[in-house]
């Protein structure tokens, strides 16, 4: 199988080249066409080393600006018809939602070259789109011969919102010889007191990430539990004036950045690794890769009930009410409490990584979608976790 890959997520995220080359070992012939550079960085590209697929680098118009919502929506490839005219494709994946206009503007080169085409979608909150943006919605879901939602919320969204089409829910994978136990305790020493109960958090300070939920959490636990924060964002200053109202200053521990290759290490580092993100009214928790990335650290999990953490997260940890301090405190007592059981969920989170979120489980799955499309099939049925 010829497959074109039309992505600007390596332009942002050179971690995903890991599910991308994983699917080229399973004998697809693979060329990924990415922006070359996204909101003004080529950084992320300059980690991508291309292991079995063709990496071809594209101009992309709006790519450069640093207004996420201006780009991610009108961004497209200048060159793309002649990429998609150059060979004899079995089919084009275009990594991008329905409704922007990237996804119109490859689908319709598709279109004049006779070669199918499926979409990605990880859009999960009903939304009014204005013109054009629903006029390109409704132009993909008429012409796309398949959609890649990337959790059961956008499944079904896709069917409530008129897509009729092929689909398989195919969500994140990671590798799991590198997201896995490891001795951390040099690095915990230098973190936190000993004999800590470690409560960490890794991700952007955003308010969506229902981080004060954590903080008012962390006044109804001993003082013996300990707050990790990694990650740097616009809601910090709100929540450092929270933590001295409740005069959290000295459990509290602050970890403005660090490199991809730590968080690992950090993982490892603490005993539970939480999420606790909010649902606003336009945003709501997709997928939560830190989860699985803790999960295959046999870090124990606490999320809310936001978006697509309860399905990730399984039978694997726990989950509470988003938005409710004391849930999210009783579940965090209960490990504190029960060690042996904080440890027996971490496993157990392992196990639900291996069978459900490695790059191999997802590029099995891409592949066998891809194959079915190209063979002309029906509807399949969604590859639900």
């Amino acid at each position: 199988m010829k497959l074109l890959m039309i992505t600007r997520t390596l332009a942002e995220f050179a971690s995903i080249q890991g599910e991308i080359a994983a699917i080229s070992k399973l004998g697809v012939d693979q060329t990924v066409a990415s922006p070359r550079q996204w909101a003004g960085r080529d950084s992320e590209l300059k980690r991508v080393k291309p292991d079995g697929f063709e990496l071809l680098l594209t101009d992309c118009w709006f790519s450069g600006t640093t207004s996420v919502r201006l780009g991610n929506h009108f961004h497209f490839y200048s060159s793309i018809a002649d990429v998609i005219g150059r060979e004899n494709w079995d089919l084009v994946h275009i990594d991008e939602e329905p409704f922007n206009f990237a996804t119109y503007h490859a689908l319709r080169a598709c279109r004049k070259h006779d070669v199918p085409a499926v979409f990605t979608t990880w859009q999960n909150l009903n939304k009014w789109y204005p013109p054009p943006f629903d006029l390109f919605e409704k132009y993909v879901f008429e012409n796309a011969a398949g959609a890649v939602p990337g959790s059961k919320e956008c499944l079904d969204l896709l069917r409530r919102r008129g897509y009729h089409g092929p689909a398989a829910q195919i969500g994140h994978g990671l590798d799991p010889t590198v997201f896995r136990t490891k001795d951390a305790s040099a690095l915990r020493r230098k973190l936190v007191p000993e004999d800590s109960f470690v409560v960490g958090f890794i991700g952007r300070i955003h308010q969506e990430k229902g981080l004060d939920t954590l903080v008012k959490a962390l006044a109804m636990l001993p003082k013996s539990s300990v707050l990790v924060l990694v990650g740097r964002g616009p809601y910090r200053a709100e929540l450092e004036s929270m933590i001295r109202r409740l005069q959290l200053q000295e459990r509290v521990y602050w970890v403005p950045w660090v490199h991809s290759d730590e968080v690992v290490e950090y993982i490892n580092a603490f005993d539970v690794l939480t999420l606790p993100s909010h649902t606003r009214r336009n945003w709501k928790e997709q997928f939560g890769r830190v989860l699985i990335e803790a999960m295959a650290c046999e870090t124990c999990v606490v999320g809310s009930d936001s978006g697509e953490i309860p399905n990730v997260i399984g039978e694997a940890g726990l989950v509470f009410h988003e938005g409710n301090e004391k849930g999210l405190a009783d579940s965090l007592q209960q490990l504190m409490n029960d060690p042996t059981r904080c440890k027996s969920l971490g496993r157990r989170g392992r196990q639900r990584v291996l069978e459900h979120f490695t790059y191999a489980k997802v590029a099995q799955d891409r592949a066998e979608f891809y194959r079915r499309v190209c063979s002309g099939v029906g509807e399949m049925n969604a590859l639900a976790v």
